[in-house]
């Protein structure tokens, strides 16, 4: 570990205290030896966050080595596995039936969690195969400076300078680890894509910056950019030229390695074949949901109709898309979906608010045009501050429109996200859904838990979100805003069979094209999109689904417990009063049941 430093990184006793602060390490009260023990391990493994990774420490808002960019070759590598052995060692000595039932929660995560990053880095190995993962962390080690206003410009401008020296280093050690032979062609051509947008970080959040710099650190900085540059030109020009041509790798990571980071990925007692039946099950269900309103919104334009009693599936997707056109009429300007999104952020905040459904925190929010390097996975994101770093601003970053795409592209993006689409965007992603979950997450006195928070509670609180909206009235009731809504749930359905179809049964593109765009309602751009990310990004388009069927679960049961004293205030209140671990043990603390664990 390098020695602390003043300026932007924490003073030790400045950083042990927080850490008491909030529960991460011991304190002086009444607890087991277990409990004892556990809480100087989580201490230890949030202590090694920067050993771990400075760039994702930085974003953890832990900033003693924001200096420091990370080592990626074999003895990078060889190291990490060693700190995390290390740790595994120490938390499996601990025996947890005796420990608390939070830190029984904590520990499990923790356990599950040092298992799943050696699997990946001993058995899923992406640092050979995977270029992303190197564009992504050589972009964030300077938006992660740069984004947020979490110590003096300076200082961070100082930090930033030394990661932008050591950029050379980084990426000739991420070409050393990949082997073009495993690399697949579609990871290769969006690494093309998006390694360009370091220097438009550069450009954007550094250089308008340099006349602050003064004395010998303006020429420093000066020379850090230019040194940079060269290396993200450089590595440019090998992914194009000799990635790219050898790329051979096979995408689809087949059914054993499927299995296993399905497992990590959700820590779900839902197995694939679990979650392939209930998303079939679903699947009907939901379409016949969609026919059944838009048959009212058919009649209200021709109130004479004959529904026949039994309509075959041609009949009810007939019905159901002539339904879905009343919504394609309402579309914002390609350029205008971050100004709309603006206002539909308030609109719904004051909802929440009116309607009393959850606390909502006064943390800072911004709309922001998505980082270049980081487009071309998704249309949206929530980009929370990390736990560490308290009273930073959430971006909610919205991708702009490629400029090469052609008129009928453009259009078929935007009938998919209509107006009404965007208002479910921004419900998602922003309120109620990622934004105000997590703020109220990282209020929880674990450390531990925030840095080790769960997929599927996340993104399942989003959709859960989503579909709480318009069950209490939003938009007054709109039929076509539920309408849409169904089709946005649908999505999250065949977001689960798609990621599994593809990477374990071989399904093929023009089958997942269809199940998405005749299946699901999916505009053309829309489904071409996700059949990129369902390539790229195996397991977490189940993260969705998967999280959502456990968080109605959770919240019917807890209905039933409470019966008259329920009330949906209190109830969402209490489920996000634990940070965002797994569903199954915020199940657990709600209800007063064991917490559910296997033995390891």
């Amino acid at each position: 570990m390098a020695a602390l430093t003043d300026g932007i990184r924490l003073r030790f006793a400045e950083y042990t205290a927080f850490f008491v602060l909030l529960g991460c390490v011991p304190v002086a009260h009444a607890q087991s030896d277990a409990d004892s023990a556990f809480e100087s391990v989580a201490a230890a493994f949030v202590n090694d966050l920067p050993a771990l990774s400075p760039v994702s420490a930085t974003l953890s808002g832990d900033h003693r080595q924001d200096d420091i960019l990370d080592q990626v070759d074999s003895d990078g590598r060889a190291a990490t596995v060693r700190l995390y052995e290390k740790h595994l060692a120490a938390l499996q000595s601990i025996e947890w039936q005796a420990l608390s039932r939070a830190n029984q929660v904590d520990a499990d995560l923790l356990h599950n969690e040092i298992e799943s990053r050696l699997w990946q880095l001993e058995s899923l190995q992406e640092w050979a195969w995977n270029p992303l993962i190197y564009v992504d962390r050589s972009g964030s080690a300077i938006y992660g400076l740069m984004a947020r206003d979490f110590a003096p410009l300076p200082e961070r401008l100082v930090s930033a300078a030394s990661r932008l020296e050591q950029m050379p280093r980084f990426l000739a050690q991420a070409r050393a680890a990949l082997q073009p032979q495993r690399v697949p062609k579609i990871h290769a051509e969006t690494a093309v894509q998006q390694n360009p947008g370091l220097d438009s970080i550069i450009a954007t959040m550094i250089v308008p910056h340099m006349g602050t710099a003064t004395g010998e650190f303006k020429f420093r900085l000066q020379a850090a950019i230019a040194t940079a540059r060269n290396a993200v030109a450089e590595h440019q020009a090998w992914l194009e030229e000799e990635l790219l041509p050898k790329a051979a790798g096979n995408f689809r990571i087949g059914a054993a390695l499927f299995d296993s980071k399905l497992g990590f990925t959700l820590n779900s007692p839902l197995s694939r074949r679990d979650i392939r039946t209930r998303a079939e099950n679903e699947y009907v269900a939901v379409r016949d949901q969609m026919y059944q309103i838009s048959k009212g919104l058919y009649a209200e334009e021709y109130p004479f109709t004959n529904f026949p009693d039994n309509p075959d599936e041609a009949y009810k997707q007939v019905i159901i898309r002539t339904a879905l056109e009343k919504a394609y009429q309402q579309l914002p300007e390609p350029d205008g979906i971050v100004t709309v999104a603006k206002e539909y952020l308030q609109q719904a905040t004051d909802f929440v608010q009116e309607r009393n459904l959850v606390t909502v925190p006064d943390d800072p929010i911004e709309i922001i045009v998505m980082p270049e390097f980081r487009r071309g996975v998704t249309l949206a994101y929530l980009d929370p501050p990390g736990p560490l770093d308290k009273g930073q601003k959430s971006f909610y970053a919205v991708a702009p429109l490629p400029s090469d795409w052609s008129d009928e592209q453009v259009n078929s993006f935007l009938r998919e996200y209509n107006l009404l689409s965007i208002q479910a965007l921004t419900v998602h992603e922003a309120m109620p859904g990622h934004h105000l979950q997590l703020a109220l997450s990282n209020r929880y006195p674990s450390i531990l838990r925030s840095v080790l928070w769960s997929g599927p509670f996340v993104e399942g609180w989003a959709v859960y979100a989503e579909r709480l909206m318009v069950d209490e009235g939003y938009l007054d009731n709109d039929p076509l805003m539920r309408l849409i809504n169904l089709k946005w749930y649908l999505r999250a359905v065949t977001n689960a069979i798609i990621d599994q179809a593809i990477h374990v049964d071989g399904m093929s593109r023009d089958a997942a094209m269809k199940l998405m765009i005749e299946g699901g309602f999916q505009e053309e751009r829309e489904a071409a999109g996700k059949w990129v990310r369902a390539q790229l990004t195996a397991t977490q388009l189940s993260t969705y689904f998967v999280g959502y069927q456990e968080h109605i679960d959770m919240r019917a049961a807890v209905e039933q417990a409470w019966r008259d004293e329920f009330t949906l205030r209190r109830y969402h209140d209490q489920a996000l009063s634990y940070g965002s671990p797994s569903v199954k043990y915020v199940r657990a603390l709600i209800m007063n049941k064991p917490i559910p664990h296997t033995e390891k």
